[in-house]
């Protein structure tokens, strides 16, 4: 986006902003304090959410506060479902990968090479896979309910020492990629590994790793791993995974309407948010890769070559193992019909 197209959206979403606050204002009820446990640092992902925060205490005359934690205050990146559970605290960031036994629907968002590379239909697909009966009861067992996803941008990968010019020079390298995307690196030789975000620039920096794959650019930047790597793949674009925001069931249905309407009325806002603050993060983010890093860019038959050893082996796979517990094919089908859908309805 060029920054007078940057500047028109940040435009728009300041009137969306203002308008959101002349309809909710003035909402009356009682004095409320919730905690929402987060890990790593604010960034892109989380500024949606602050915002929601920020809106939901003026519109309510500061009665109802929300305050997010971070750096894993309030509970491990891979434990958050079971301090909902604990009624620990009262929502929190999830990334699936980091617990698949704990919510194995929400893997279908880290399946390599989903329909999901334009942002509108990522949104569409995503926002409508949380109302999906299976991704619901994955919640519902620990206390908690599917909010606002994190619409995460594909993922592309950062790494350094030789660089991976084909897909053979994978072979070997410890590549720090979740869920699918982890399989599908597997399958062309690479080693899976699912460290949780905040440990990925410490285990570069001990050695035990080569690369990383998180959602391009702002992530690489919010963890640091630019300021080890050398090299970045720019049109892999291997596929992505869900870390959204759920909420504690047993709190949010405490709620007085009032204050549910409330919050989900502001979903749309979250993800405008989130949107904008990933585009300013490319503008930023882009050129600064290139010029401290070396680019690898790929041939459509290198790509051809990936999907076919990455994609469909690693779809039927994963809809295998999960058959039994939920209709994983149907789960997985839906994927591609919403997309269809979100297409055919520009």
């Amino acid at each position: 986006m060029n920054r007078i197209g940057a500047t028109a959206l940040a435009v728009m979403l300041g009137a969306l902003i203002s308008a959101d606050a002349g309809r909710a204002a003035g909402v009356e009820g009682p004095s409320l304090f919730w905690k929402i446990s987060a890990f790593g640092n604010p960034r892109a992902l989380t500024a949606g959410m602050e915002e929601m925060a920020r809106r939901v205490a003026e519109d309510t005359d500061g009665r109802f506060q929300i305050k997010i934690f971070y750096g894993e205050q309030l509970s491990g990146a891979r434990e958050n479902l079971d301090g909902l559970k604990l009624n620990a605290f009262e929502g929190a960031a999830i990334c699936e990968f980091y617990h698949p036994g704990k919510n194995p629907a929400w893997t279908v968002f880290s399946l390599p090479f989903l329909p999901l590379g334009d942002p509108e239909v990522n949104r569409h697909v995503r926002s409508r896979l949380f109302e999906h009966p299976a991704i619901v009861a994955d919640m519902a067992q620990w206390n908690a309910i599917p909010y606002v996803s994190g619409l995460l941008p594909q993922f592309e990968i950062l790494g350094r020492g030789k660089p991976p010019l084909r897909l053979e020079d994978w072979k070997g390298l410890r590549v720090r990629a979740g869920g699918g995307l982890g399989d599908a690196m597997e399958r062309i030789g690479a080693v899976k590994m699912t460290l949780p975000a905040g440990e990925t620039l410490t285990a570069f920096e001990r050695g035990a790793l080569d690369a990383a794959a998180f959602p391009f650019t702002y992530a690489h930047v919010a963890y640091r791993i630019h300021e080890v790597a050398e090299w970045f793949t720019t049109n892999l674009a291997p596929g992505s995974a869900e870390c959204g925001w759920v909420l504690n069931k047993q709190a949010f249905e405490a709620l007085p309407p009032q204050y549910r309407d409330l919050l989900m009325g502001y979903r749309d806002l979250v993800m405008d948010v989130q949107l904008q603050r990933y585009r300013e993060a490319d503008e930023r983010n882009l050129a600064m890769f290139r010029e401290r890093m070396t680019p690898i860019t790929y041939t459509d038959a290198e790509i051809a070559r990936f999907r076919e050893l990455g994609g469909k082996p690693v779809w039927e796979a994963w809809i295998a193992e999960n058959q039994d517990r939920f209709d994983a094919r149907g789960l997985f089908e839906a994927v591609w019909a919403l997309a269809e859908e979100a297409r055919a309805g520009r």
